[in-house]
């Protein structure tokens, strides 16, 4: 009879630790899951255009899955749903709910889920490294809690990471042990992670690579009897191109952007503009409880684009990091290597600048040479993998100190820790989700441009789309398409002659204008304009003034394509 895997994790255990990691997501987050359906974390900014892509997902995935990006956004604009990370592989929880309600919903259990996916993927990482469980719990907290993220709850794209440390499991844990499925599960993983956004699927595919490249001179170096079975061979290339595949196929829509919209393009100008000093690492986001106030003077006078450039990783955090460098948890070659790499992310996560020394800082590379990074505008959000290099060193600094302790005081020293790192993590908002206005689930034909144009009402108009998702005009992205923004001029004396032709010449039905939106825009009078020599007519419906426009008859039938 074989022996049992010394390395082997009980399924009870990895019950317990993912029921825990949901319990720690809802306490930290507290009172958000009391407020599933009538509030959002964070802000009112991307979190409610997301909440709108995974419904989009939902919804294109049964209406329209050969034409999966062709969104109701932006209309009459292809690939809209490409115009910022897509969410795609939260798309199946699309299938669940309609409405704005259920949209609400969604995201915030998806929000939930992100951050229990990231404790339970640290956590089992470190356990994959022989760490006791209250020390992989340690990682699990220090992986999903680190103070910047906190700054980064209202983008669930950069929240989503969980899929990272749980491929390296999966990966690491399937080639120790030769299981096909454990192997083939991990590739599986990181595609999917992938298919969450590029933002961070592009950084696990730069890791997967390098590592890769590690163990192939490793296999080289000792000679035949180091190389893999076929089996895991064979495993490795069909993962592998389960990956590759997933890859390619999701930038597809993607480059079209790009080849259609060069307004798409992030310049090494606009990178500059969100790299940060490194002061950043010195500097949490301003609603940090504990940190804010404390670091406000280094937000202030050294930080440029503030969102993306506080990156202070926890006092508690940086304690253990520096106590796991120090102690034999890992071998030395292990620290030493999770140290230079933590070192090399760090440096790169100060991205570049547009002149001076800093130009020549070490992220102008892969801006420049390596594929993908050209569409990376945030070089800070490499700081996902350097928190997963902190976890584990701080897992490693925790095991030594709780080595010190018997078992029973050792567990809760490990529970105190994990309470400390999400305390410095604490300081969420909650906004209530934008109300519906009345009269929105009438009848309202399609195309529609919804007035006013402000950044702050295209993302809820977006968001209210999710009832039905009607083509409209307007939309919410990383780009802002320059179509639109000729047609924002175009609209901007609406209602008048030079806006109603352009409006009737782009096939645009109705025009809805939201009177609540309008102070302090230009569209604050259009309510009270006359419209009798302009063809269109008017009418009160709930909240809303609908226009109702007349179709040349040469646009009808292309309409009713």
């Amino acid at each position: 009879m074989q022996e049992a895997d010394p390395r082997s994790i009980p399924a009870r255990e990895i019950a317990l630790v993912s029921l825990g990691a949901v319990l720690l997501a809802c306490v930290v987050h507290w009172p958000l899951p009391m407020h599933l359906a009538d509030a959002f974390p964070r802000d009112l900014g991307d979190p409610i255009v997301q909440a709108w892509q995974v419904a989009w997902g939902g919804h294109a995935l049964i209406h329209q899955p050969l034409d999966f990006f062709q969104a109701n956004q932006y209309w009459p604009l292809q690939d809209t749903l490409a115009f910022s990370d897509a969410l795609i592989g939260y798309a199946p929880a699309g299938l669940v709910g309609r409405g704005v309600e259920a949209t609400t919903i969604r995201y915030n259990l998806l929000f939930l889920f992100a951050y229990a996916l990231a404790f339970l993927g640290a956590y089992l990482l470190a356990r994959e490294f022989k760490l006791r469980p209250a020390a992989a719990a340690v990682a699990g907290a220090a992986f999903a809690y680190a103070p910047w993220r906190l700054e980064q709850d209202g983008h669930l794209h950069v929240i989503s990471s969980g899929g990272i440390p749980l491929a390296l499991f999966l990966l690491i844990r399937g080639y120790r042990r030769g299981s096909v499925k454990t192997v083939i599960a991990g590739w599986v993983v990181a595609a999917w992670q992938v298919s969450l956004g590029f933002t961070l699927g592009l950084q696990l595919g730069y890791l997967l690579a390098f590592l890769g490249v590690l163990a192939a001179i490793a296999v080289w170096r000792g000679g035949r009897e180091q190389l893999p079975p076929r089996r895991i061979l064979v495993a490795t290339a069909v993962g592998g191109l389960i990956l590759l595949v997933t890859a390619v196929t999701l930038a597809l829509p993607y480059q079209r952007v790009l080849s259609e919209h060069p307004e798409a393009e992030r310049s090494l100008e606009r990178v500059a503009s969100g790299s940060g000093p490194l002061w950043s690492y010195l500097s949490a986001p301003e609603n940090s409880v504990l940190w804010g106030a404390a670091t406000d003077s280094i937000r202030h006078e050294h930080l440029t684009s503030i969102a993306e450039q506080t990156l202070f990783p926890g006092l508690t955090i940086l304690a253990l990091v520096i106590l796991g460098l120090a102690t034999p948890e890992f071998s030395r070659r292990m620290r030493i290597g999770l140290g230079l790499g933590a070192l090399v992310l760090i440096l790169l996560s100060l991205g570049v600048r547009s002149s001076g020394f800093g130009q020549y800082l070490p992220y102008r590379a892969l801006f420049e040479f390596a594929p993908g990074w050209q569409g990376v505008r945030t070089p800070g959000r490499l700081n996902t993998l350097t928190s997963l290099i902190f976890a584990l060193l701080a897992a490693a600094g925790a095991a030594w100190l709780l080595d010190r302790f018997t078992r029973r005081t050792a567990l809760a020293v490990g529970g105190v820790l994990v309470a400390l790192i999400a305390f410095e993590f604490a300081g969420d908002v909650l906004p209530d989700a934008p109300p519906e206005p009345a009269g929105a689930r009438s009848a309202i034909a399609q195309p529609q441009l919804h007035l006013p144009i402000t950044i702050a009402a295209n993302r809820r108009y977006v968001y209210w789309s999710t009832n039905g998702f009607p083509k409209i005009v307007n939309g919410r992205a990383s780009i802002d398409p320059a179509s639109f923004t000729k047609l924002t001029a175009e609209v901007s004396g609406f209602p008048d002659k030079r806006s109603v032709a352009a409006l009737a010449a782009l096939g645009v039905r109705s025009v809805v204008l939201h009177p609540y939106l309008l102070v302090g825009t230009r569209w604050s009078q259009a309510g009270v304009k006359a419209i009798d020599d302009l063809g269109i007519s008017r009418r009160v419906q709930g909240d809303l003034i609908i226009y109702d426009l007349a179709v040349p008859a040469r646009e009808r039938g292309a309409l009713r394509k």
